[in-house]
């Protein structure tokens, strides 16, 4: 997966509304992840903007939020989601900001597109976890950049089966239990 941008930005909880600096890493997926350390161990929060972004601000464009201390607005990033919450965000300058505003806009606007050149026609590349793309600029003046998508041979019906399993082994399980009480039963 092509990784779009990464970096130190404030984020403001959701319950407590204290500021956080975390360490952020946006995909060409769309997903905005949020770690701890620059490690990139545990992340805290994970969101997809291709799914749930619907308007990003920046700046003296968010007038109801109150940036960290020794921060000016100017340094305000603001991601509206579908279901009316908000990811509020501050950089350490504005043109940071405006790099963030930028590339967030362009991660939930764009999709990728593969060329195929017997047909001469352009198609989109659904990008999930199981896909991987990779991007080759040329190295000619004028040249055209190079993607190819690598999938994944996996079986759709994988996460269905361990459903399964686990529900039966449940049912096994609570069987089980009942059978050991049994000797209790004829007393």
């Amino acid at each position: 997966m092509a990784l779009l941008k990464s970096g130190w930005l404030w984020r403001q909880t959701s319950v407590l509304k204290r500021w956080k600096l975390n360490w952020c890493d946006l995909w060409i997926d769309g997903s905005f992840v949020f770690y701890k350390t620059e490690s990139r161990r545990d992340y805290e929060a994970k969101v997809n903007l291709k799914a749930t972004c619907v308007n990003v601000k920046s700046g003296l464009e968010c007038p109801n939020v109150c940036p960290p201390e020794s921060h000016p607005r100017e340094n305000l990033l603001v991601v509206f989601l579908r279901d009316g919450n908000m990811l509020i965000l501050c950089a350490n300058s504005e043109d940071e900001a405006l790099a963030w505003n930028l590339t967030l806009m362009e991660a939930k606007r764009n999709p990728v597109l593969t060329y195929n050149p017997y047909d001469d026609t352009y198609q989109t590349v659904p990008i999930d976890s199981h896909n991987a793309v990779y991007i080759m600029p040329s190295t000619a003046s004028g040249g055209t950049q190079h993607v190819w998508v690598h999938r994944d041979s996996y079986d759709d019906s994988f996460g269905e089966q361990i459903a399964l399993g686990l529900l039966a082994g449940m049912a096994a399980g609570a069987a089980m239990r009942s059978l050991l009480w049994m000797p209790f039963w004829f007393c």
